[in-house]
């Protein structure tokens, strides 16, 4: 009976040809999605199930990557160029187009395959500890661009049914122009790899370069570019190669020190210095900090004028206590007791030349801390003191005349 069914159909399809054909087509590519069907349902699920029982296969990057997916499509392009030349009634040119097309789709799905690869094996390293001082993003867009390079001649050669070999040889003679189109992926490659070897920059630096407008935090590393949040929350996108042609200031090792520079002066007012007399000694002897100071230097300042006999009558030939040398070791001696200030690193107080904006009294020290708002916190916290402490000492910030000054002189002029 099956015998007899099966040649009543064999006949029917010699009698309707086009029908056969389209029907052949039909059980053909029937035939493919049932083995991508197949393939993926059982085949990616057997090689899931095998990778999470080792320690990878735990990682959820590699739980949620496709590349295995993408090497199933193969199964049904293979398929397809297969049978196609089965099929009766297909021209041999048309034959021909399929198995090009399918073999130009099975290597571009190879390609897709490994470039999701190189991403998730670039994924995975981002997570090590050393991925941030040794990135390896713009090595794997090197290989990716490889990859693609090749693929695309492979694809054209298999599309046109010639060997590789021909394409391959005609790249001698476009040497050049392939050296122009991919300058910036040559020179942003060569800074890549100074970059890395040369331990340049690292994501999570603070980096500073104010001809770009860029001041914040590398957030990414990679062929091309290297992008910067800047402290605003914006992103600065700036060409790899810059970072080896042009000038810019990595803190790294600020962060690294433990401790970060204050270094800011008090314009004081030169009218304002003079000599201590006794009664400024005397004040200026409660303060806890000054006493050994002052002690000592009166020591050292008697012995000094002891030795100039008669002419150490006179005032003008001695040497006396200045206010303004007093402030300075309070100064000195205030920051070497503050507990934000980094005790291990310089610390001095200094003067710097005067000009017409006044004596500059220079604060020079180190924070204990790195973080941004903590030592504002503690630079405020030091010139907040040195503002209010300065009357005690008879000395005078220097500013500027305002509006409120020329108004008090001109009340004074007419009331007098």
């Amino acid at each position: 009976m099956l015998d007899y069914d099966f040649s009543v159909i064999q006949g029917w399809l010699e009698q309707h040809p086009d029908a056969s054909f389209w029907l052949s087509i039909g059980l053909l590519l029937l035939v493919a999605w049932l083995s991508n069907y197949v393939v993926k349902k059982v085949l990616i699920r057997g090689i899931f199930r095998a990778l999470r029982a080792s320690a990878y296969g735990q990682h959820q990057v590699i739980q949620h990557s496709a590349f295995v997916a993408r090497l199933a499509n193969i199964v049904p392009a293979l398929i397809i160029s297969k049978g196609i030349t089965l099929i009766e009634g297909v021209s041999e040119t048309v034959a021909t187009i399929v198995v090009n097309v399918c073999n130009a789709f099975v290597i571009l799905t190879i390609a897709l395959a490994i470039a999701n690869i190189l991403t998730l094996v670039n994924r995975v390293y981002e997570e090590r500890p050393e991925a941030k001082t040794k990135p390896i993003k713009g090595y794997v867009q090197v290989i990716k661009i490889l990859v693609y390079t090749v693929a695309i001649i492979l694809m054209i050669a298999a599309l046109i049914d010639r060997s590789p070999l021909i394409l391959l040889s005609g790249l001698g003679a476009m040497a050049a122009v392939l050296m122009l189109i991919f300058q910036d992926t040559i020179l942003s490659l060569v800074a890549s790899v100074q970059i890395s070897s040369n331990d340049v920059i690292r994501v999570g630096d603070w980096v500073e370069m104010p001809q770009l407008n860029a001041d914040g935090d590398v957030i990414d590393i990679a062929l091309h570019t290297v992008k910067i949040q800047n402290f605003d929350k914006t992103i600065t996108t700036i060409p790899t190669r810059r970072f080896m042609t042009d000038a810019f200031k990595n803190w790294r090792g600020m962060q690294q020190s433990g401790g970060r520079r204050i270094k800011r002066s008090l314009m004081l007012d030169q009218q304002s210095v003079h000599f201590l007399d006794s009664d400024e000694r005397k004040r200026l002897n409660r303060f806890s900090l000054l006493q050994d100071y002052l002690a000592e230097k009166q020591q050292e300042i008697e012995s000094w004028n002891s030795e100039l006999a008669e002419q150490g009558k006179e005032p003008v030939n001695t040497r006396r206590i200045t206010n303004i040398g007093t402030f300075r070791a309070y100064v000195q001696r205030y920051l070497a007791s503050h507990p934000g200030v980094h005790q291990k690193m310089t610390l001095m107080a200094r003067q710097l030349e005067p000009g017409s904006n006044g004596l500059p009294l220079e604060v020079y020290c180190f924070t204990n801390t790195t973080a941004w708002q903590a030592y504002e916190g503690i630079q405020s916290d030091i010139f907040d003191h040195l503002l209010a402490i300065l009357p005690e000492f008879g000395l005078r910030v220097y500013q500027h005349p305002s509006g409120m000054d020329i108004r008090a002189i001109k009340l004074s002029q007419a009331n007098d």
